[in-house]
């Protein structure tokens, strides 16, 4: 769980895609090839796996009850998204890799209208007396 934790932490801002499998499962199996071309495809992503059987209290407090499950998560966002995935809906893997491995905008929190207002040079012109 530490090293799960650990990975997560210090992927910073980057897509991070775990898959929690087990050696038994003939879908998890099936999977891994299809699983390691996708990985080198997308060296911006880090792919962790999770085994089932040696990691049974996680599985339970993160409510993975079927295998092949993923999570998605990225930095401050936390987890994007959760959904078991064999090989013949492949596709859903695919898709929400596209959704969620978009540029991140760095250049800092957006300003807020109040920001604006109190700027010097945004404040709003005043009536000059007449």
């Amino acid at each position: 769980t530490q090293e799960f934790l650990d990975a997560l932490r210090d992927a910073g801002d980057r897509l991070v895609i775990v898959e929690f499998y087990g050696t038994w499962c003939g879908s998890c199996r099936a999977l891994f090839p299809r699983l390691c071309r996708t990985a080198v495809e997308n060296p911006d992503i880090l792919f962790l796996k999770v085994n089932f059987d040696e990691n049974k209290p996680m599985f339970k407090r993160l409510n993975v009850k079927v295998l092949p499950y993923f999570h998605f998560y990225r930095g401050a966002d936390g987890q994007l998204e959760a959904f078991s995935c064999s090989l013949a809906k492949f596709q859903k893997l695919k898709d929400a890799i596209a959704v969620h491995n978009t540029a991140r905008c760095s250049i800092g929190p957006p300003v807020g209208v109040g920001d604006v207002l109190d700027s010097p040079e945004e404040k709003p012109a005043e009536a000059s007396p007449r």
